[in-house]
């Protein structure tokens, strides 16, 4: 298996409603990019990994453990495992780009379609 791969190559993983992820896996980590439809909601939970991100384009309202903040391209985050987060896209969706660790073993349970053009880049 190659070490390099383009985005529009990747499996797309439909997440839940208007929210789906393309990633790559390695021992240690997972890397995702995650597009979010207008107004979506990504509703609260929480899981153990540590994960962070960047938003790319469009908006998002991130809320981490109760902390509300509109972000925009360029914004980042952090999550420690075992805190609730939720996000919400903005009126034009949301491109991020979200990573964790240990590797997101849990995302085999969401159904794949095949590759697709990405809204990003």
């Amino acid at each position: 298996m190659s070490a390099f791969q383009s985005l529009s190559q990747l499996d797309v993983l439909s997440m839940a409603e208007g929210i789906s992820a393309r990633s790559i896996r390695g021992r240690e980590m997972t890397f995702a990019v995650v597009e979010l439809a207008p107004h979506s909601r990504v509703g609260s939970h929480q899981h153990p990994h540590e994960q962070m991100g960047i938003v790319l384009r469009g908006s998002v309202v991130y809320t981490v453990g109760g902390e509300s903040k509109d972000m925009q391209p360029g914004d980042t985050y952090m999550v420690h495992g075992g805190l609730a987060h939720e996000a919400v896209a903005g009126p034009h969706g949301a491109v991020i780009v979200d990573v964790f660790s240990p590797v997101r073993d849990d995302w085999t349970r969401f159904a794949a379609s095949p590759p697709q053009t990405p809204r990003w880049p």
